[in-house]
């Protein structure tokens, strides 16, 4: 395709334009780059964030249990560690630790590197979510649970963690866009994600302006998707309490 030659404006404007698009993502066919960055990236948000409530939901009953009752007090400590460590550094520095220091020295999948990393600082932020979800939840819920026979455990999965789940939703909401914004410093471990794929187009088509918007626009979209299915979700649950 020929670059723009029109001496109207409007003409050469479009011209421009579609110039511009084959060169970017028609062209060597890089568009390949886009798709196959958007699902790197949506596959490390994904399992990142199961790990991060994973992880989450276990230092919340930890520190909740020991709050309440005083149990658990070396692996609440070690819980607190974790927590000061992990919000208290940045994620990529985080992520340049794991890849280039744990795992520095085998060959290891930068997917899983980026999966494990994500997921561990989620986790931090995801504790503190649902912590703070059970400690809202009225003590005579525990006290309800008790006298229907269930121990410490049973009362906490059964009757106070889906009560918790319903107030933090859009808190938790919150991180999984977050977490999917954050995954865009996967690069600095050469991973090909969807901002990595935007910044190889521009390296080689010196054009910084459609691939960065095109990158930009793909976030927005996904992110105002997620704030509708999340609104959803909370609208359902909330009819449930009917």
């Amino acid at each position: 395709m020929n670059p723009p030659s029109s001496t109207n404006p409007v003409q050469y404007f479009f011209e421009w334009f579609a110039y511009r698009f084959w060169l970017n993502f028609i062209d060597a066919t890089r568009w390949k780059f886009i798709t196959d960055g958007l699902l790197i990236t949506l596959e490390v948000t994904l399992f990142a964030v199961l790990i991060g409530v994973f992880i989450g939901v276990i230092i919340a009953i930890i520190r909740t249990a020991h709050d309440k009752n005083g149990n658990f007090r070396f692996l609440n400590a070690i819980a607190k560690l974790y927590l000061t460590v992990i919000r208290g550094t940045p994620v990529v520095v985080q992520l340049l630790i794991i890849y280039f220091v744990i795992f520095g020295s085998v060959a290891v999948d930068k997917v899983l590197v980026a999966v494990l990393a994500f997921g561990i600082n989620s986790g931090a932020y995801v504790a503190e979510i649902f912590r703070g979800g059970i400690m809202a939840v009225d003590n005579g819920q525990f006290e309800a649970g008790r006298s229907l026979g269930f121990n410490y455990a049973q009362t906490m999965w059964y009757i106070v963690l889906p009560q918790a789940f319903k107030s933090v939703l859009p808190a938790l909401g919150n991180e999984l866009i977050t977490m999917l914004k954050e995954t865009s410093v996967a690069g600095y471990i050469a991973l090909q994600d969807l901002t990595k794929a935007g910044d190889i187009i521009r390296s080689r088509t010196f054009d910084a302006l459609f691939p960065l918007i095109t990158v930009a626009l793909i976030y927005l979209v996904i992110v105002i998707g997620l704030e509708k299915l999340m609104g959803l979700l909370e609208r359902r649950l909330r009819r449930s309490d009917r």
